[in-house]
């Protein structure tokens, strides 16, 4: 006959002395993965990446099929329209035709924006070079352009009064320069590093705070596409929908190249490993490195948007950045 298994609770007994020990005293869980900003970063390379050759045609094909498809579906329903009822198929020729002539206006803007952007560009490289040739006719000319893509902005009136002013003053090509950049330029760049701040800002709290899958990307994503924008409608290289994909592929492009985005140089490692990230969790911790890789993204698109590099006026820091935009965000850890 088998003896009875005995059922009941299972104590265990532990050394030493457990009477303070408490769920509110027992130490948290580390975690082990450390926060690496893996979010912004597949961000950028999903940006970045240049589709293939068999993709674009594909796409295009799709597009073109489906355009034509449609093209011939409102002939038909208009032709249609127009043999029952001549009153209705005007109206419907009408819209159809109203239809094309916004289509045409959206292209039109289109253009116009990849003119801008263009126009910015020709003005950076020419600064640049007369930069580095100490050309002065190069620089007054730079000034010009530059004083042509500003004419009949408000904001930057009383700087282009001021550069006019001054400019036979100054017979040096870096003195020139650095002038506009002065006079014209500072403050479109403090307008320019709000935007930076404010994305920043938005990109940590939702990584910290919203648990929920791809959010986090789809903020980020979604937040550096507005912020180039708006950076690149601040120095007057305004941007259709096209324009902006392009000029965001065009800054990510450059920091995957560079290894900017990542988490291997001094400023970001120091966020990384720093002992305020220790003591809170590693949501919150992705959250401020995400940010910090917000900020370096504004500061490129800063970089190229801007129509003179940066020259007598000292580039935008990172860390300066990140600290303005973070402070205070997820409150000060207790010790």
């Amino acid at each position: 006959m088998s003896k009875a298994t005995k059922s009941g609770p299972v104590l265990i007994d532990l050394e030493g002395d457990t009477s303070d020990l408490t769920p509110a005293t027992a130490p948290a869980v580390p975690d082990i993965a450390p926060a690496n900003g893996a979010v912004m970063q597949q961000v950028a390379v999903l940006a970045a990446r240049r589709p293939s050759r068999l993709a674009r045609w594909f796409w295009s094909l799709l597009v073109a099929i489906i355009g034509f498809a449609a093209s011939i579906a409102a002939w038909d329903f208009v032709n249609g329209l127009i043999a029952r009822s001549p009153i209705l198929g005007g109206i419907a020729l009408a819209l159809v035709g109203l239809f094309c002539v916004v289509l045409l206006v959206i292209v039109v803007r289109e253009l116009a924006a990849f003119s801008r952007l263009r126009r910015v560009d020709h003005i950076q490289t020419a600064a640049a070079s007369a930069l580095a040739d100490d050309d002065l006719n190069a620089a007054r000319d730079v000034l010009g352009q530059l004083d042509r893509l500003y004419a009949g902005r408000a904001d930057t009136q009383w700087g282009r009064a001021r550069l006019t002013e001054r400019r036979d003053d100054v017979l040096d090509a870096d003195g020139l320069i650095g002038l506009a950049e002065a006079d014209v330029l500072a403050p479109l760049d403090q307008r320019a590093l709000r935007e930076v701040e404010g994305a920043a800002r938005q990109v940590a709290m939702v990584t910290a705070i919203v648990p929920l899958a791809l959010a986090d990307v789809f903020t980020a994503l979604t937040a550096n596409l507005r912020m180039i924008r708006r950076i690149a409608e601040i120095y007057g290289g305004r941007s259709g929908v096209l324009g902006s994909w392009r000029l965001t592929r065009t800054v990510l492009t450059h920091l995957v190249a560079t290894g900017a985005v990542a988490v291997g140089d001094d400023m970001i490692g120091s966020i990384a490993g720093g002992g305020v990230l220790s003591k809170v969790s590693r949501r919150f911790g992705e959250g401020v490195i995400n940010g910090a890789l917000t900020a370096r993204v504004g500061v490129a698109a800063i970089e190229v948007c801007r129509p003179l590099p940066f020259h007598s006026v000292k580039r935008p820091a990172v860390t300066a950045l990140v600290k303005r935009a973070l402070t205070g965000l997820f409150g000060k850890p207790s010790a």
